[in-house]
């Protein structure tokens, strides 16, 4: 059976926010046997974010873990706004109930391109900055672009493994670019699959 993750010669035990470029896989699934949920690899194929879903798809309050469990951000979707999100970043005196008092980190609206009916996503920064993410030719692919500079910050697709075999449609390559800190774009990719009904 082929490895969701490539081999490296000397792992390394980091799994800090990273700003540099970086190839993750992503499984869409959780760790949890039989759960749904989302566990990304780095190049070492050592863990680096999860979140857990259990027995359910698309639930209301989802949060983003790293390896140590440690919640980094808490995803909201909102019940009287159709397809709509906001992302809480987390810090140690949060709770759920004083999170929804305060500003989100983005905010995420679901959206379709009338001329070809793909499926996007409008995420809206506290800081102003704008970024969409976009389906691209196959089923699984897709990409972030910062919609202020236009530049690609990511890009997913169908995973290979190193003799060219293509993994299930459940494990994806994510390339993504430096100068942006990566646990942030991660957030967005948990979003963009719980819209997609993938997580």
């Amino acid at each position: 059976m082929a490895k969701v993750f490539p081999d490296k010669e000397k792992p390394t035990s980091s799994f800090c926010t990273s700003y540099g470029p970086q190839t993750y896989t992503l499984w869409m699934k959780s760790l949890i046997f039989n759960s749904n949920g989302c566990t990304v690899y780095d190049s070492n194929g050592l863990i680096v974010y999860r979140v857990d879903n259990y027995d359910t798809k698309g639930r209301r309050n989802v949060n983003l873990l790293d390896l140590r469990g440690r919640v980094l951000c808490t995803i909201h979707k909102r019940l009287l706004a159709f397809g709509r999100w906001d992302v809480y970043r987390s810090s140690d005196d949060s709770n759920s109930e004083k999170q929804e008092k305060e500003k989100p980190w983005f905010e995420v609206k679901r959206c379709h391109e009338i001329m070809t009916g793909k499926l996007t996503c409008e995420i809206s920064m506290v800081e102003c900055q704008k970024y969409c993410i976009e389906k691209i030719g196959a089923k699984t692919a897709f990409r972030i672009v910062n919609t202020d500079h236009g530049d690609i910050v990511a890009h997913a697709k169908q995973k290979h493994s190193s003799s060219g075999v293509i993994l299930g449609s459940d494990v994806l390559t994510l390339d993504v670019e430096g100068g942006i800190d990566h646990s942030l774009v991660i957030a967005f990719v948990i979003v963009f699959g719980l819209i997609s009904g993938r997580i």
